[in-house]
Order: C-alpha cells, then structure tokens, then sequence
C-alpha cells in the first residue's frame, strides 16, 4: 500500500471535505489558523536590522505542531492548501518553516471553491510558495505591530489601560467621530413641498408642484407657498399640458465581493460583518448534504474584491436561467464589470459553486441564517446575469396660470433580474389615467407641507464598510475585525443600528489626532494599502514600504511620549449614595459603557447599573417605574425598576397609556416610514405626530 501524500489545511471542516475529495492515498489535517506569530509580551520585530520579524510558535498550538511534524515524517509528499489568499499564503510558508520544506518544491495547492473537480485539478498543478504574497502579509503585520505596539503603551500610561490604536481602526473611529461632529454643526433648513390631488374623467391622481413656466421654484417658507397658491384659480380647470412616455431599463446588480456582501447582508439580514465572515467561511468550506453528494463547498472564496466571474460559471448560469425563467430572462451580451480601483482581482466575485444547487434544494442541510446568507448570494449572482428590468414610465405635467404640477406613473414590463432577486429599491407599480395633452383635470385638493433638512445620518456597519472602501483604507478582510476592535475598545457603541462615539473614542481620536496625523490622514493611509499592495505583485520592497513609513513615525512618537499629558477621565457625581456604606456615588466608565461605582474605591466595591426612568409607572405592579434596559446583544428593551420582584418586560416602549379597546397598556412600536402608538394585542393603533 503506497504511503499517503499529506495535505495541510486552516480548518477541520475545510479538511473533512478535501479528504473525501481525494481519497485514501491523500491524508488531510488542519493547522487550525497561524501557527507562528510575532510574540505578544514584546514588539517583535527588529528595527535595526532592515524590520526582522521574530516569529515564535503560537501558544496553545504545540500539541498541533507536533502532530504535523509527526504526519509529514510518513508521507511521501506534503502539500499546503491553506486560502488562497496573502493570509493563506503566509501560514503555508510559516508550516514550511516548521516542517523544513522547500519553499519551490511545488507543494503549494490554491483553489478558488472547494468542489471535488476544482479541488482534483488543483493538485494536478501544485505551485511554488509565491513570496511576494508572504513579503505582502508580512509588510501588513509588521506595520501594524510597530503601529500599535508603539502608540498603545503612551495611551495606556496617560489615559486608561486596556486601550489600543491602529492603521485601520484609527481610520475608521475618526470616520465616526467626524460624521458625529457633522451632524453637531448641522444647521436645519427650512423647505416646502405643496402635493396635489386631481381628478381626470373618473379616477384620481397624485401629483406635486413643479414650478413656474417651465422652471422650478424655491419653497422656502410659508408666504412663498402662498404666494404660489394664490395663484391658482379653484374655479377653473387645469390643462395636462404635456405627457413624457418613456421606457426606462434597470440593469442588473453586479455579483458579491467581500464588501458589498458585508453590506448588502447588514442591511437586509441584520447581520453583523463578523457573523456575515464566519457564514460564508462555513459554506466555502463545505456543507454536509444528503447522501448522494456528501460534503460540497456551496460558494467560492469570500475574500475577494474582484467582480469577475468564470466563463464556466457563466455558461451554467444562461443555462440555468434558460430552463428556469425563460431564455429572454437570460443575458446574452457578457457585461463589462468595473472593479473598485485598487482591487487586486486575484479571485472571481463570491458566487454560488453551482447554480443549479439552489437555495430551496439545500436548505435542510443548513441553519437558518446559513441559508439566508446563501440564498443572498446565490439570487444576487443569478441576478447578476440576466437581463435589465424594464419600465413603463409616465411623466404629465398639469398646468394652470403658469403654475405646474407632475405627476409620475410606472409600471413594470419586464421583470428581467427582478426575478431573482429583490432590493430595497426595486420599482412599484404606480398607475396613472389615461393622459393625454389638452385633457383637462379638476384640482381636489392641495396639501403644503412643511419640512427641514435633515442631518446626515449616522454609520451602520454597512455604510461604515462603505466609507472604508471608497477612501481605500484596509482590505476586505480587515473590515470585521476592525470594526469588532473600536466596539470592543469601547470608542464606540452601537445605538440601535448606528454608531455613536464614546467620551473615550474622542479622547482617543484628538491625541491621535494631534501626535500622529498620518495614521488618520485617508489619502496617506490609502498610499499606504496601495504600496502594500504592489509588494504582492513584486513591485515594491516590503523593508523599503515599511522604512518610508516607519521613520517619521518613530520622530512623532518620540515627541509623543515627551509631550503628552495625563489625561484625567474625571468621575462624575452620581448624585445618589451607596447603599452599603453611605458614601456618594460615582459615574465611572467601563469597558461596556458607564455605571455607578462607590467612591471609597477599592475600600468598597458597590456598582451599579445606570438605569434610565422614562417617566412610565410598570403597568404590571403599579410600584415601580419602567426603566431602559440592555439585553446582551445590546438591544434596548424595557423593564420594572423592581426587578426581580417584578418580572415585567417588554421590547416596546409603553407610553403610560391604556388601550381604549381592551384596557392592554399600550407601547411605542417602529413601522415602516416611523413610528405608531399601538396595542399588543393588534386591534388599536393610532399615528405619532412630527
């Protein structure tokens, strides 16, 4: 029996599959991740002698190095499929390091999707380990080694312990704080809109004004809407004085890379970036199906900014759509896809590894979110490549003494890609009456309204992965962590499903700021990936990027550590005493936000949580006041102040109301377009006045 080649992957799941793949000559075991690191009790890295990294095995990982070393020994050939990317590349030449493998011996093996032809094909051309992508990865961990473990310790001795900075996180929590001072500074105008409805024979239409004589018109402010409306004779008719039809085409949307998935899944899943990564990580790696299939990796590689798409993957693609849609839902012209500039389109956009595996014929074999997040990604592919959604579209102006009202129609024609997949901004149907210029229209109504110009609105996780992007700064796979790491810190806090600086964030943010400009700078910081970047392709030095960057990074922080003054983060009075010794009480700040402590600390350790009253007697006990509360997800809910003798809660707000119904207390519920008063038991509802 001949000895088996080994196969070294990252995981244990990515492993099971690739065995079965293979077959009995071929062992697979998992390095589980990196398996050398630069330590954490020190800098690592010598900066006298051209940036050496000291790698040192990973704590924890001795008992898996043993056993690969012990595997590698017996077989005949070692190969390393780690991820085909800089991260993989970097782990496969870490485990060469350890096992005394040639790093051109042809023992590296990438592949794009872990099916069992793809996974075949690629062991029949195994490569090199290719080193400008480990000279790339290790450029970026050093840099942020001599960034963070450099800045960290002055922000530990003049702020607080525990604190952190980096290239990226430093970027993204002045992207926040930035966006907060925006909306501080913003300044409401005041504007108008004036909504009309006529009658044309026997049906009714919406419209609003346009303007005067063919020009639009400023609405400033209340006399400016009179003077318009006076205007009008209520007596007389108006005249539809021109009718616009035309088709309009919506093409379809462009298949997954790592951001848009990030993004598209946060707004339409509520899934956070890291859960969004862990996924998609799940489902390339492979899911156990029913037994004829076995174990099958549904999607190709999710860290990826490329939109490219295999001509393979292509031709299943028409032929699925021809068999499931009809063949005019197929595209027939190959759709020129623009990448995000700077990407390094090293893979194909994130697709299903089959389309004709739909969602429906695997979703027993998943979780629910699982499933959602592959029936994202399948439908956004399949949309991907069929044809435009086609439009209706009506535009009639109606006209009296110069003043003109529009009214716009549409209806869909063909639904194209709408088929497959629906987005937010997909077309509704808007019918209008038959038009036709000369007809006249009967004025019913007018309704001028007033309004004011609303602050820009504060990041989600989607947009903020957004920001990063457009400004160039990180990598798609260093957007989860990131944002994982400024909430983590506690710069930031997430109300609802946007941002919020913390006090700390700030604080940090202005020394960071103030000392080290160039780390917040978002075209230095940009410069910076791209010259990253060209290590990857051999056309930069990684020790010459590092250099550049690194040497007026240390004059700063020389004046740094000089300059910077102990910054007090002063305890506010509470205003309340503690109730196991009397002394006052304090505001403190912990790593999940405020809360009360005693002020004869550490002689005394009472805390408490900071509860916020709004001003609502529990309408189960009577006794207590309903009080703000945060569940462990950081989802605001409502509670009994009496808590645990009162087991009251609610995920709504009650407003100190009874239901005129049925005498159920009524609460505060989010709806679509605001926010309605309503009775949980469904049959009592009134609106919230602006």
């Amino acid at each position: 029996m001949p000895t088996k080649n080994l196969v070294i992957v990252e995981s244990p799941a990515k492993a099971k599959t690739i065995e079965k793949y293979l077959g009995r000559n071929y062992h697979v075991i998992a390095s589980i991740g990196h398996v050398r690191d630069l330590p954490k009790s020190q800098m690592g890295v010598d900066v006298d002698n051209n940036y050496e990294p000291k790698y040192i095995s990973i704590r924890g990982k001795g008992p898996v190095i043993k056993d690969l070393k012990k595997e590698a020994k017996k077989a005949d050939k070692v190969y390393l499929a780690a991820d085909p990317d800089r991260e993989g590349e970097a782990i496969a030449w870490h485990i060469s390091h350890l096992l005394d493998l040639d790093p051109e011996g042809k023992n590296r093996v990438v592949f794009n999707e872990i099916t069992k032809d793809t996974v075949k094909d690629a062991f029949k051309t195994p490569r090199d380990i290719n080193m400008d992508l480990v000279d790339a990865q290790q450029a970026r961990r050093v840099l942020d080694r001599l960034v963070g473990y450099s800045i960290s310790p002055i922000l530990w001795s003049k702020v607080k312990k525990g604190l952190s900075a980096g290239r990226v996180q430093s970027v993204a929590l002045k992207l926040v704080i930035d966006r907060e001072k925006e909306i501080k500074a913003f300044v409401p105008e005041e504007y108008w809109t004036i909504d009309a409805q006529f009658t044309h024979g026997k049906s009714k239409f919406d419209a609003k004004l346009y303007g005067e004589n063919g020009k639009k018109i400023p609405l400033n402010n209340n006399d400016q809407v009179q003077a318009v409306l006076k205007k009008i004779d209520k007596k007389k008719d108006f005249e539809i004085s021109d009718v616009q039809k035309k088709e309009r085409r919506r093409s379809a949307p462009d298949p997954f890379t790592t951001s848009s998935l990030q993004q598209e899944a946060n707004r339409k899943l509520n899934f956070k970036t890291r859960k969004t990564m862990m996924l998609a990580q799940n489902l390339y790696e492979g899911i156990k199906l029913g037994k004829g299939e076995g174990t099958v990796g549904l999607i190709t590689y999710m860290r990826t900014d490329s939109k490219r798409i295999s001509a393979v993957a292509k031709g299943d693609a028409a032929n699925f759509i021809v068999d499931e849609y009809g063949p005019e839902y197929s595209s027939h012209k190959s759709k020129k896809l623009k990448n995000q500039e700077g990407a390094q389109d090293a893979h194909e956009a994130i697709r299903p590894s089959s389309v004709f595996r739909t969602p429906e014929s695997v979703k027993e074999y998943l979780s629910r979110d699982q499933f959602r997040l592959y029936n994202l990604i399948w439908s956004r592919f399949t949309a991907s490549q069929m044809t435009p959604a086609v439009m209706d579209t009506v535009t009639a102006t109606i006209e009296q003494n110069g003043v003109q009202f529009r009214a716009n129609g549409s209806q869909l024609k063909f639904a194209g890609w709408q088929k497959a997949y629906k987005t937010d901004n997909d077309d509704k149907d808007k019918k209008l009456p038959d038009l036709a210029t000369g007809d006249a229209a009967k004025l019913n109504s007018t309704n001028p309204e007033q309004h004011f110009t609303q602050p820009p609105a504060r990041y989600s996780e989607a947009s903020l992965v957004k920001a990063l992007e457009e400004n160039g700064v990180g990598r798609p796979s260093t957007y989860a962590p990131t944002i994982d790491t400024i909430q983590r810190r506690y710069y930031v806090k997430l109300n609802g499903k946007s941002f919020e600086p913390t006090e700390l964030g700030e604080i940090v943010d202005d020394l960071i700021e103030e000392y080290f400009p160039d780390i917040v700078n978002m075209e230095f910081t940009a410069k910076l990936e791209t010259q990253l970047d060209e290590i990857e392709v051999g056309d930069e030095n990684w020790v010459k990027v590092v250099d550049e960057y690194y040497k007026p990074f240390a004059k700063e922080l020389s004046v740094a550590e000089k300059e910077i003054e102990k910054v007090q983060i002063k305890d506010e009075p509470a205003g309340i005493d503690c109730e196991i010794c009397g002394a006052p009480m304090v505001i403190k700040m912990g790593r999940f936000g405020k809360f009360y402590a005693c002020s004869r600390f550490p002689d005394c350790r009472n805390t408490m949580t900071i509860t916020k009253e709004i001003g609502v007697v529990c309408p189960k006990c009577g006794e207590g006041q309903v009080i703000e509360r945060k569940s462990k997800r950081n989802r605001i809910f409502y509670g009994c102040s009496r808590y645990p003798e009162c087991d009251f809660v609610d995920w709504n707000k009650p407003v100190g109301r009874d239901c005129p119904k049925d005498g159920h207390y009524l609460v505060e519920k989010k709806v679509k377009g605001g926010r309605q008063v309503v009775c949980p038991n469904g049959d009592y509802e009134e609106s919230i006045q602006k």
